[in-house]
């Protein structure tokens, strides 16, 4: 099933797959480019684009910097958390810091996430 997006957020999807910040990269090139199912970097879905998307899997994951951990911010990624949920997607977050620091541990919760949403 193929998800609504909008498609001015197409343009702007291939801008943030130029400026990945390190940490999306990292995930990216080192565990999610090659990983079956296949993933998606900066997936336009509805209003959002979504750091990394599997069809299969029908799973997001959303990297989360420093400006995530506000009120403001949380606020906001709550409400998008349920709108991307209302398509029927599995939501998850990961901060930067996790994948600075436990690296492996990040790639071995995606994984058991993955298998178990199949």
């Amino acid at each position: 099933m193929s998800l609504d997006y909008n498609p001015k957020n197409i343009i702007l999807a291939k801008n943030l797959r130029k400026m990945a910040t390190p940490q999306e990269k990292r995930l990216w090139y080192d565990f999610l480019s090659d990983y079956k199912p296949r993933f998606q970097r900066q997936k336009a879905i509805g209003e959002f684009i979504a750091d990394f998307y599997c069809d299969k899997a029908r799973l997001v994951i959303e990297i989360d910097g420093s400006q995530h951990f506000t009120e403001k911010g949380m606020k906001k990624d709550e409400l998008r958390t349920e709108i991307l949920e209302d398509y029927g997607l599995k939501v998850i977050r990961l901060d930067n810091q996790q994948i600075n620091i436990k690296f492996k541990e990040v790639c071995e919760y995606i994984d058991a996430v993955v298998k178990d949403s199949m």
